[in-house]
């Protein structure tokens, strides 16, 4: 893959380093080309394939699946490099019709065929929670001690599973993809990201090129979803507030494929929900970026925050305008509550979720800006061996296929 490289602009707030948007020139650059690529003006970088597959081979692939198409999941599947492990957490219903054990056979069937490595894991199984409930970590469960359905819940699982099989980054898909090339390229996004990383500390946010929509028998291809709009503008007003010059350089506020070094993810807060993407910025800026007395600004490594614009369109599945607006609220109310958020910026996020809630007439609705947002413990604190031994201890949780311990 050859991008533009070293970013054309950085932000540097604390020990955090946002890059700006860097573009993809070509998304398969061959094999052994030289690192640097000397042009007229040096500013592209090619990583040929030999040197993405080590750090796919070092990636695990965590995938929230709910109630998706089958077919939709194994294209998906798909569009994974052959190196990454890929773990599959689930929240799909289990009665009257079991589509979670629909799920399993399938993936079955497919790693079969192509000898690809894949866990996958419910997160309602009562197992679960009872491991999660032994080990202390109760902030991934809910009132009935049973792990909330959120999809950060899940993915907090899914980091989970990673650690145990050593894996050195994770990524994160969504499972309604129709492209499965726009998944291999979001793989291939990951790598060249951690290979640009100075940083064990590094997060690589995907930024689609465009999401396409069909309007009076056309095709048209919007910049920007209906909610990464809003939270890109309030996460940039953050900034914006922070260090006292107006900025646009959060393009990614809501990127749903985005990766994590495992070095960071194991020191993250996680916010529940679908408030996890914009919250993981707030929580970088909370912990490192030395605003806050008592944060991590003096580690000795800077978090380096990349974004990378695809060349796929993102084409996914239309789940209507409900999803939306609770995307839009939790997202936007992880930004409002945050430690950091000054007076003004709080006041136009209530007003915009006051005009909100009047157009969808919602009127008892739980629309509001200071909705709390369930905050989980970062995974540095569960005794990882210990998991992983109640995992294993419960055969029937855990379905592995083509994988070390499979």
């Amino acid at each position: 893959m050859r991008l533009d490289f070293p970013p054309k602009h950085t932000e540097t707030i604390g020990a955090v380093k946002i890059h700006s948007l860097q573009k993809i020139y070509e998304i398969d650059s061959g094999y052994n080309v030289n690192s640097k690529i000397q042009q007229n003006n040096n500013s592209t970088t090619a990583f040929d394939n030999r040197k993405l597959s080590k750090k796919c081979a070092n990636m695990a692939i965590v995938i929230p699946v709910k109630n998706e198409k089958l077919s939709l999941l194994e294209g998906v599947l798909s569009g994974i490099p052959n190196e990454c492990l890929i773990i599959i957490v689930s929240n799909s219903q289990r009665t009257p019709v079991d589509r979670y054990a629909m799920e399993v056979e399938m993936v079955k069937q497919f790693s079969q065929f192509s000898n690809k490595k894949i866990s996958i894991i419910h997160q309602r199984d009562p197992n679960l929670s009872r491991i999660f409930h032994k080990i202390n970590y109760t902030s991934i469960l809910d009132q009935h001690s049973q792990v909330r359905r959120g999809k950060a819940e899940g993915m907090v699982i899914g980091i989970l599973l990673a650690k145990i099989q050593g894996k050195k980054y994770v990524g994160f898909i969504d499972s309604d993809n129709y492209f499965p090339g726009a998944v291999n390229e979001y793989v291939k996004i990951f790598a060249s990201g951690f290979a640009m990383a100075e940083s064990c500390l590094s997060n690589v946010r995907v930024c689609w090129r465009s999401k396409p929509k069909i309007a009076n028998n056309k095709v048209y291809f919007p910049r920007w979803g209906r909610v990464s709009e809003h939270s890109n503008k309030y996460l940039n007003d953050l900034i914006s507030y922070i260090t006292g010059y107006e900025t646009d350089i959060i393009t990614t506020g809501n990127a749903g494929e985005h990766a994590l070094s495992m070095s960071l993810a194991e020191n993250m807060e996680f916010a529940s929900g679908y408030s996890v993407e914009p919250y993981e910025l707030v929580n970088i800026l909370e912990n490192f970026g030395g605003i806050i007395k008592g944060s991590k600004s003096a580690h000795k490594d800077n978090v380096e925050i990349f974004q990378i614009e695809t060349r796929n369109p993102h084409f996914h599945e239309d789940k209507g305008d409900d999803h939306v607006t609770s995307m839009l609220q939790e997202s936007l109310s992880a930004i409002n509550n945050s430690k950091i958020c000054n007076t003004e910026i709080t006041r136009d996020i209530k007003n915009h979720l006051l005009v909100l809630q009047q157009k969808t007439n919602q009127i008892n609705s739980r629309i509001n800006g200071s909705a709390n947002n369930h905050i989980m413990d970062p995974i540095k604190i569960i005794p990882i061996d210990k998991f992983n031994e109640l995992v294993i201890d419960s055969p029937k949780l855990l379905h592995l296929f083509n994988t070390s311990e499979s």
